[in-house]
């Protein structure tokens, strides 16, 4: 049986090489490969890599034109995959190696497509803890995830599920999106959690919003149903409003309500609609961008089997 593993790569010239390593130490009698995607790192990541690859058979590279974001580069190196099951794991050895096979085992006993890391005691600073529950939170409701299901990083999947998941050719992929989308049959397996050997977490509050945003609009229509109920609820205030007005001028004598409270209103019903415009205007962006042939990434190199391959046969 054959495991491919993909990695990210993104300014991690101070741990790739001993993770590459770690990662092969940890597949002891399976036929390993080990796909790298240089997501355009501004320290030396690339050159590290290329070398390794170089010098690696079993050691598939991609160098990225410029930064894509770390879902679109994991995209990427599913389309590079010719294992029987995909490990997907992060560059910064919060996820030990060693903890692969448990993942691999969880997927191959249960017979599951997915099966995600789970943590006991997760070792994420405040805010991306933080930025993990809200994540969770929308895409329970969004993507109707299991609520017991924690979207980790760290997950092994079967070939079939990377197929169906790089068939996707809108220019903002989010993995979880794409899988929850193809397969209810998920599995998770508890694994251990280290702090970062190396730097600080990538994921800026800018990133994350980013992210959540893009699941939000991508991968749902729920928003557009919530402004839609929203807007009839707001109607039907505004008529409950205007025969109250009507009753109390004619039939109790009352003084209709001032300037303030037409302002108050007047704000309000703006307000929502510009919110509402917003959020049409991003859906008709990302609309605009897939249309108008925006690429998840640009490759720039390829190197397999020690060898650079022409990208452009």
């Amino acid at each position: 049986m054959k495991i491919s593993v993909v990695i990210p790569v993104y300014n991690a010239a101070a741990t790739i090489g001993s993770l590459v390593e770690d990662v092969q130490k940890s597949l002891p009698g399976y036929d390993a490969e080990i796909i790298l995607v240089n997501d355009c790192s501004s320290d030396q990541s690339e050159k590290i890599c290329e070398e390794l690859a170089t010098k690696h058979p079993f050691i598939r590279f991609v160098s990225l034109r410029k930064n894509s974001g770390e879902h679109n580069a994991v995209l990427c190196g599913l389309n590079y995959i010719t294992g029987d099951y995909v490990v997907i794991i992060d560059d910064d050895y919060q996820n030990p190696p060693s903890e692969i096979v448990k993942l691999i085992n969880k997927i191959r006993e249960g017979n599951y497509d997915v099966v995600y890391s789970k943590y006991s005691n997760k070792k994420h600073s405040i805010h991306r803890n933080l930025g993990s529950r809200i994540n969770d939170r929308i895409a329970t409701i969004l993507l109707n995830k299991p609520r017991d299901l924690y979207l980790s990083s760290f997950k092994v999947m079967h070939q079939d599920i990377a197929k169906e998941i790089t068939k996707y050719k809108g220019p903002h992929p989010y993995i979880d999106g794409l899988i929850l989308r193809v397969t209810d049959n998920i599995g998770t397996a508890e694994v251990e959690h280290h702090k970062r050997k190396e730097g600080v977490s990538n994921y800026t509050f800018n990133k994350l919003f980013s992210l959540y945003l893009n699941m939000f609009l991508n991968f749902s229509v729920k928003p557009l149903r919530v402004f839609t109920l929203i807007g009839t609820l707001i109607f039907i205030l505004g008529i409950v409003l205007a025969i109250s007005v009507v009753l109390e001028k004619y039939l109790y004598g009352g003084t209709p309500p001032g300037w303030t409270f037409t302002i108050v209103i007047i704000l309000t019903i703006s307000g929502f609609q510009v919110m509402f415009l917003g959020i049409l205007g991003e859906y008709l962006g990302k609309l605009f961008l897939m249309q108008n042939g925006t690429p998840q990434y640009t490759i720039k190199k390829v190197i397999v089997d020690s060898r650079e391959l022409n990208i452009h046969d």
